[in-house]
């Protein structure tokens, strides 16, 4: 259960810190006892997912109009 209460705070700290809501005191926790890499890495998801998303949306847009 530890697995995914860690890969869940990963998640929410990036989300948080993406849309500029991070807390100094999560951030600090974050990167006190934690890797660099597990947020690197999922950070790169979201944004891929977020520029995709976008993409996405532009082109169904254009399309429609």
């Amino acid at each position: 259960m530890s697995f995914w209460k860690d890969k869940l705070a990963i998640l929410q700290s990036v989300i948080a810190a993406m849309f500029g809501v991070q807390s100094q005191s999560k951030y600090q926790y974050d990167f006190s006892g934690s890797k660099f890499w597990p947020f690197v890495i999922a950070g790169l998801f979201f944004v891929l997912f977020f520029v995709a998303s976008l993409l996405w949306f532009v082109n169904s847009v254009v399309l429609t109009a």
